[in-house]
């Protein structure tokens, strides 16, 4: 197991105060790196990234010598997936690409990290294209299993403790199930609230940024710097009206992971939430299939000119992927982007109508499959990627193999805030904290 404690709102606070020197925290974090990594394969290798870093954080203590001047995430180091521009770093999007066909200005919010003081320890691997394809990454947790995916390094890098933080992409579920997997917190904003900017494209029409943390005051704080207009005074203290989206949605679960669920969601009622069983999703085949179509002619379209020159560099997953969305016609795929839209609407409608603060559901519908041959099943996500709702799963027991399992709470559109307030309610319920 190499799961190490790294709380960022600990950190920042150590960091800016100078109660933890920024020159020791780098070399701690590069000698566990160079020792664990090796292990785990969490960062794209980078040579000299201890150096790169001392001198960058020389810099940064120079602009700011007076604590009390400090940015929010003064010298803390973050992870990047390597879908996001940085400048003087390469992207691959996890592919055999040469890294010029990706080269663009930096992402936004990775110049908006920088900003607030962060420091990029190095991009982490991602699933090719972040698809199917797995990357060479292992579960801090147990090596044994997969991390999940497309996010793969991310959340490994912050299970690990190299970064209290750490930016994914979610398509499908590639924030919320390797959170989940890693035993970790991952939080999806809805649908547009992080930018996009500089960063290779799936399928914009569901593809939404994110980031993982250890702990929810990490969440929130890094929800201050990255989500669009944050409101920090947002409060409430009356208890959230939590609903669960019974029937065929979640018999997608396995055994184990459905119980589970189960026994959390009588916790919660034992502690005085109010839990309501609704009908919801009931055709679940159908919503997946048009999501899987609707990135599939999307993916087609993003790579179109790609894969005529490397088509050949492809993965077998990814070249199915693109034969797949060549298929849709222009008159299906505006069909599917209509009945999205729509879709958002009617949930919208749905959840003010029938007073839903939440849904708690599996963060996905087992614990991290053994081997990295695969990354697991994203279905336990893709209904509230669709849905472009914001997302977040929290560490909630284990399964039957001692294996990290999650409790995913999805909040109302824009409703971002508020969903991290009742996120950190159930966690502090629960009482499970890290591993």
């Amino acid at each position: 197991m190499f799961y190490e404690r790294a709380s960022l709102s600990e950190l920042s606070i150590a960091l800016r105060n100078n109660t933890l020197d920024l020159f020791a925290y780098i070399n701690h974090v590069c000698d566990r790196v160079e020792t664990v990594d090796k292990e785990i394969h969490a960062l794209l290798p980078e040579r000299n990234r201890r150096k790169r870093l001392l001198s960058e954080a020389n810099a940064l203590i120079n602009k700011y010598p007076l604590s009390h001047q400090r940015p929010q995430l003064f010298g803390v180091l973050v992870g990047v997936k390597d879908l996001f521009n940085v400048e003087g770093m390469l992207t691959k999007a996890g592919s055999k690409l040469p890294a010029e066909v990706f080269t663009g200005p930096e992402a936004s919010l990775v110049t908006a990290l920088k900003a607030a003081g962060a420091l990029i320890l190095g991009k982490t691997h991602t699933t090719e294209f972040a698809y199917f394809t797995p990357a060479p990454t292992r579960n801090p947790v147990n090596p044994e299993h997969t991390p999940g995916g497309s996010s793969s390094g991310s959340a490994a890098a912050v299970a690990a403790g190299f970064v209290p933080l750490a930016l994914g992409t979610q398509t499908i579920a590639s924030i919320i199930r390797p959170a989940a997997y890693c035993g970790i917190i991952g939080f999806k904003p809805s649908y547009g609230r992080m930018a996009m900017d500089g960063v290779f494209p799936f399928a914009q029409s569901v593809d939404q940024a994110g980031f993982f943390t250890q702990d929810i005051s990490g969440a929130t704080l890094a929800s201050s710097v990255l989500v669009k207009n944050w409101n920090s005074d947002i409060r409430t203290n009356a208890k959230p009206r939590l609903f669960l989206p019974a029937d065929a949605y979640l018999a997608q679960a396995d055994y184990d992971a459905f119980n589970r669920f189960y026994e959390q969601a009588d916790i919660l009622n034992e502690s005085g939430f109010e839990i309501t069983q609704l009908p919801f999703l009931k055709d679940i085949r159908t919503l997946n299939h048009m999501h899987q179509t609707l990135i599939a002619a999307e993916f087609y379209l993003n790579h179109k000119k790609l894969y005529k020159e490397y088509g050949d560099l492809y993965s077998e997953h990814s070249k199915a992927l693109y034969e797949r969305g060549s298929k849709v016609s222009k008159d299906e795929l505006s069909s599917y982007r209509l009945q999205l839209k729509q879709a958002r609407a009617d949930v919208k409608k749905l959840m003010s109508s029938e007073g839903v603060d939440a849904w708690i559901c599996p963060a996905a519908t087992s614990a991290a499959p053994r081997g990295l041959s695969s990354t697991g099943s994203p279905l336990m996500s893709l209904p509230w990627t669709w849905f472009g709702l914001p997302s977040i799963t929290i560490p909630a027991g284990h399964s039957s193999h001692d294996l990290p399992l999650g409790l995913q709470i999805v909040g109302g559109q824009g409703r971002d805030e508020r969903l991290l307030q009742d996120a950190a309610e159930i966690f502090h319920t629960f009482s499970y904290g890290s591993l």
